[in-house]
This record gives structure tokens, C-alpha cells and sequence, in this order.
């Protein structure tokens, strides 16, 4: 696990708002449940999020553009901006681009757990997913669109290729870390 130099604060309230990233298949949803309750927080899928049209491009094999990805991002921002408590939202948030037009549009401090895992893990994680409209079809141009945040980011990267607990337990104690 890395800890970007920048630290993962609040806005100054002690609200935190957090986006958990990755490719499609990384356990967003997962992890962001299972932290949330952790930390005594609520947690919103941006899966739900999506526009109806972007659901079905995904569905049908197509790639988003960024033409497709900007409204749902602003509501990724918009949730996050209107939290009253410590909230997560699940959102792929793969360009360096995609982040800071969510910072931008919650108006406050984001920071960002990056859950990062091989193609070979996400993929076999993708296969046995079921009821899910992303194929693991477009787990290749995920990859090839992701930017891992910056050294200069309020982000922490964790490996995913462990158990769900070990998993939560390391990224509260990087955030009491970097709360410190």
C-alpha cells in the first residue's frame, strides 16, 4: 500500500468525502459498503448514478466517451457536495481529468482510494460477476484509460488481491495515518 504526500482531510468541518476508484471489477462497491459502515459514513454506487443511455452503451459492449462521462460526473460531485456526513461514493474516476472536475463540482476536499489489482484478478472478478451491465469486454480500454493519481493527489492506492476485511482494515489504518 502507498500513501500519496498529501494528506486525506476533511473540509475543515470534519466532513470527509471519498470517492472509491477503480477499473470496473476492483470491488468499488464492495469496499466502499464494507468502509463506510466501518467508519460511520454512507455509501452511494455512481453506478446508480449513470444516465439510462449510458447504461445501455455499457451494456452493449460500447466504450463511454468523455462527452458520455462528464453529466455523471457532475452528479458524482453534486452528491458529494450536498453530503452532510462523511460520505463515499463508488465512481471508476480513471483520468486525472474525471478527479478534479469532481473536486471541482463538490466544492470541497475529495480524496480518492484507489483500488488497483491486476488485469488477470479483475478479469476473473469480472467473469463470475453476474447482473451486471459492464462486460469484461471493455476491461481492456479501462486499463488503457486509467491514470493512477498522482503523488500530488489526496489519494491512497491498496492492492486489492486480498481478503475484504484485511482489505478495509488496511485502508482505515491509512487514513488514521494520514489523519494524524
Amino acid at each position: 500500500m502507498s500513501t500519496a504526500a498529501s494528506q486525506l482531510r476533511s473540509d475543515g468541518a470534519g466532513l470527509r468525502r471519498f470517492v472509491v476508484m477503480g477499473v470496473s471489477g476492483c470491488g468499488k462497491s464492495s469496499v466502499g459498503s464494507a468502509l463506510a459502515a466501518r467508519i460511520g459514513g454512507i455509501y452511494v454506487d455512481g453506478d446508480d448514478l449513470h444516465p439510462t443511455a449510458n447504461v445501455a452503451k455499457m451494456s452493449a459492449g460500447i466504450p463511454l466517451t468523455d462527452a458520455d462521462r462528464w453529466p455523471w460526473l457532475d452528479k458524482i460531485g453534486q452528491c458529494l457536495a450536498l453530503a452532510d456526513e462523511t460520505a463515499l461514493i463508488g465512481c471508476s474516476a480513471l483520468k486525472r481529468a474525471y478527479r478534479d472536475r469532481i473536486r471541482r463540482v463538490a466544492g470541497a476536499p475529495v480524496s480518492f482510494i484507489h483500488l488497483a489489482g491486476t488485469k488477470e484478478t479483475i478479469l476473473r472478478r469480472l467473469q463470475a460477476r453476474r447482473d451486471h451491465f459492464m462486460p469484461p469486454a471493455l476491461l481492456d480500454s479501462q486499463f488503457a484509460a486509467l491514470e493512477p493519481p498522482g503523488a500530488d493527489e489526496q489519494a491512497i492506492t491498496v492492492d486489492i488481491d486480498q481478503p475484504l476485511d484485511m482489505l478495509v482494515a488496511a485502508i482505515v489504518a491509512s487514513l488514521e495515518e494520514t489523519q494524524s
